[in-house]
């Protein structure tokens, strides 16, 4: 059974950098098959797509997040990690990591909550 859960803070100031780990069970992140990605889900806004890491180790992010976010998978953790630098308060919400590109997917961690500080 694959299963997906997301680590990391449930606080971060805004203007730092916030890193969120997605750790894979069930599945090998060094597979040739699937794609992993982060969506977020905020303010009534809906989920929105931010960036996928592919099998190949390259990424696609999504254009407003171009400039700040960065994707990276550990292989021999089974873990891809995400970060988002200069965050703001538009940045809090729910963080999901899947299986899968864009909004498709076949799997999804529980969640994590964001918050902002100033």
């Amino acid at each position: 059974q694959v299963q997906l859960q997301e680590s990391g803070p449930g606080l971060v100031r805004s203007s730092q950098t916030l890193s969120l780990t997605c750790t894979v069970s069930g599945a090998s992140l060094a597979g040739t098959d699937y794609d992993w990605s982060w969506i977020r889900e905020s303010g009534g806004k809906g989920q929105k797509w931010l960036g996928t890491i592919l099998h190949t180790g390259g990424t696609r992010i999504d254009t407003p997040f171009r400039n700040r976010l960065t994707i990276s998978k550990d292989t021999s953790k089974n873990q891809f990690t995400m970060y988002l630098s200069s965050v703001t308060p538009e940045d809090a919400g729910v963080y999901d990591c899947t299986r899968g590109v864009g909004l498709q997917d076949d799997r999804r961690g529980q969640g994590t909550q964001v918050s902002l500080s100033a």
